[in-house]
C-alpha cells in the first residue's frame, strides 16, 4: 500500500503549534530587557521534577527526529530551491551572495553594540575603558564584514575579542552569543566571496576549497550552541529571572486560547522549544522544518521589543534565511565552492600561485 506524507506533516504541524504557544519568551532574550542582578544560574531547580521532565522530553524528541532523519536519508518534508526550479548555474550565484548578506547582517549589530559600549549584546555592558577599547574593536570588525575587507583577519580578531569578553563581562555573556563565534570560524573558512574588497587587492588571502567547505557546518553549529545555552542561561537553569521576566513584561497569552498555563510551566515550554530547535540545528536534524519552526518565535515579539530586539537578531535571521535556502549532498558543497569562486571577480588559480 502506498505511504502517505499525513503522519509526518501531522508531527511537524503539532511541534510548530508548540513553537507558536511559546513563542515570546522564545524569542525575546530576558537578559537584554530585564536586570540579571540576584538572578545568578540555579541549576539546583533544574533538577527537579517538572524541569527534568521538560528536558528529558526535549532529549527524547531530538533522539527520535534524529532516528527519523537517518531512515530519510538526510531528506526533509520542506523544499529547497532545486525543487522550484533554481539550477546548479543559479543556485552556485546564489551562494557566491551569501557571504555578502551574512555580513550586512552581522555588521550592523557590531556597529550598534560597538557604539554603546556593549559588547555583541546589550547585557554586556563594557566596564571602564574596555568600552572604548573594545567599542571600537567592534566598530572596526563591523566595517571590515561590511566592505570585505581583510575579511578572514577581522574573523580571527573577532574570535579573539569573543575569547576576550569571558574575562571582562563574564563567561554567560559570552557563551549565550556563541554565535558570534561561529560567524568568525564561517568567514576564516568562506572568506567574504566574490563581491568583496579582499577579491580586488588580497586575493592571495582567499581560503582553499577544503577551508571553504567547512564554513556551513561552523555556522549551524556556533548557531545551535548559542539557542542550547541560552534554553538554559535565561529559563531552564534560570527559572526565576524568567518568572521575574514574565512579571514586567505579560507575554503568557496562554489564556486567549482556552489552555491558560502557568508561569512557570509557560518558560519551561519555551525553555524546552528553544533547547529543541538548538539541538537539532546543532546535530542537523529536519534544519529546514525546525527553522520555520523558529522563525515565528523570533518574529512576533518584535513589536514588543523593537528596535533592540530586529538589531540583535539580525544575525540570527541571516543564518536561518540561509540554512533555508542551504540543500545537503556532495553536489550542493560543489556549487557552494564553485560560487565563492567564481562570480564577477572569480579567482584565478594562477594568481593565487598554490593550486
Amino acid at each position: 500500500m502506498r505511504r502517505t506524507p499525513i503522519q509526518p506533516l501531522l508531527m511537524f504541524a503539532t511541534i510548530l503549534a508548540s513553537g507558536v504557544l511559546c513563542a515570546p519568551p522564545v524569542s525575546a532574550h530576558e537578559k537584554w530587557f530585564h536586570s540579571t542582578e540576584g538572578f545568578p544560574l540555579r541549576w539546583d531547580l533544574l533538577f527537579q521534577v517538572k524541569p527534568l521532565a521538560f528536558v528529558g522530553g526535549v532529549l527524547l524528541l531530538t533522539t527520535l527526529l534524529g532516528l527519523w532523519w537517518r531512515i530519510r536519508g538526510g531528506r526533509g518534508f520542506v523544499p529547497g530551491p532545486e525543487n522550484f526550479g533554481a539550477d546548479p548555474e543559479r543556485r552556485s550565484a546564489l551562494y557566491g551572495l551569501i557571504p555578502a548578506i551574512l555580513a550586512v547582517h552581522l555588521a550592523v549589530p557590531l556597529l550598534v553594540n560597538g557604539v554603546q559600549g556593549h559588547l555583541f549584546s546589550p547585557d554586556n555592558v563594557l566596564p571602564g575603558a574596555w568600552r572604548y577599547l573594545l567599542g571600537l574593536a567592534e566598530t572596526g570588525l563591523a566595517l571590515a564584514l561590511f566592505y570585505g575587507t581583510l575579511t578572514r583577519l577581522a574573523a580571527a580578531l573577532m574570535a579573539l575579542l569573543w575569547l576576550i569578553g569571558i574575562f571582562v563581562t563574564g563567561p554567560q555573556g559570552m557563551l549565550d552569543n556563541t554565535f558570534y563565534l561561529g560567524f568568525a570560524a564561517f568567514f576564516f573558512l568562506a572568506g567574504r566571496g566574490p563581491l568583496s574588497i579582499d577579491r580586488l587587492v588580497i586575493p592571495r588571502w582567499e581560503a582553499s576549497p577544503a577551508q571553504m567547505e567547512r564554513a556551513v557546518p561552523a555556522l549551524r553549529i556556533g548557531l545551535g550552541l548559542s539557542l542550547t545555552i541560552v534554553a538554559f542561561t535565561e529559563k531552564l537553569a534560570n527559572l526565576p529571572l524568567a518568572l521575574d521576566f514574565l512579571q514586567d513584561y505579560h507575554l503568557n497569552f496562554t489564556r486567549f486560547f482556552g489552555l491558560p498555563m502557568s508561569n512557570e510551566i509557560f518558560v519551561l515550554c519555551a525553555g524546552s522549544v528553544e533547547l529543541l530547535v538548538g539541538l537539532c540545528l546543532l546535530f542537523n536534524i529536519f534544519p529546514r522544518e525546525i527553522i520555520l519552526i523558529a522563525w515565528i518565535p523570533i518574529n512576533m515579539s518584535l513589536t514588543v521589543f523593537n528596535w533592540t530586539e530586529l538589531i540583535g537578531h539580525l544575525p540570527i535571521y541571516g543564518i536561518l534565511a540561509f540554512l533555508l535556502l542551504w540543500s545537503p549532498g556532495p553536489e550542493n558543497i560543489a556549487l557552494w565552492r564553485e560560487g565563492l569562486r567564481s562570480g564577477p571577480l572569480p579567482i584565478k588559480p594562477k594568481l593565487l600561485g598554490r593550486e
